[in-house]
């Protein structure tokens, strides 16, 4: 069975173009022309992964990508955010914040554009293969239902958020890098960014939600983070 790939974009001729070359790479493209439209045609077509421009009409991609990592029924799909004028570290950084789980340029090369969404979709799928929940004192994590509760309540996370705080909850004791946790949730290649302020920022975030309980994450100065 083909994997879907829904693209999001108001070019009308670039979603010909990669509806073109992405089912000519193995998989089912569905299009839609804004975020508004893209919203319908993910609850309809449940896809596998989806593509959306930032600079759109009616509803903007960080706003789309935002909409879709916060529904119950598509949060977990993977998404790939692109734009043409965004384009600033700032600007990526605030895609990875809205929850997009990676961010390409343009122009960009169609295999580059293939292999990064081959990429995400294998960090979507090994993330799949975790355990169905995680409970460490008042905090109970869902990874099937990708929610959080601390006290029975749940905590209001960004998909980054969430995954962040599941790999170092899954790793008591043990210190994650700033580099695996930059490579692992964001799929960055430090080779080319590995700025620790994107992950500082989504630190300070948890600790800010979870209150007395962020105490249990440990900074390691010069190595990265761990739970205890």
């Amino acid at each position: 069975m083909k994997e879907r790939v829904l693209i999001v974009d108001d070019d009308p001729e670039l979603l010909i173009i990669l509806k073109r070359y992405l089912e000519n790479h193995g998989f089912e493209a569905v299009l839609a022309a804004d975020g508004v439209k893209g919203l319908a045609a993910a609850a309809s077509a449940k896809p596998d992964i989806i593509i959306a421009d930032v600079d759109m009409p009616n509803m903007d991609g960080f706003t789309f990508c935002l909409r879709i990592k916060e529904s119950k029924t598509l949060g977990a799909t993977p998404l790939i955010i692109m734009s043409g004028k965004k384009i600033s570290e700032g600007d990526m950084v605030s895609g990875y914040n809205f929850g997009a789980d990676d961010y390409v340029t343009k122009p960009f090369s169609y295999p580059l554009l293939l292999a990064k969404i081959k990429a995400v979709m294998r960090r979507t799928a090994a993330r799949a293969k975790t355990p169905a929940a995680l409970k460490k004192g008042p905090l109970e994590i869902s990874l099937e239902g990708r929610t959080a509760k601390l006290d029975g309540k749940f905590l209001k996370l960004t998909s980054k958020e969430f995954d962040l705080l599941t790999a170092l909850v899954s790793n008591p004791g043990r210190v994650l890098s700033l580099t695996s946790l930059l490579e692992a949730i964001w799929g960055y290649n430090t080779a080319d960014y590995n700025n620790p302020h994107t992950i500082e920022v989504h630190i300070s975030n948890l600790r800010k939600k979870t209150g007395d309980f962020s105490k249990r994450i440990i900074v390691v100065p010069g190595h990265g983070y761990k739970f205890e």
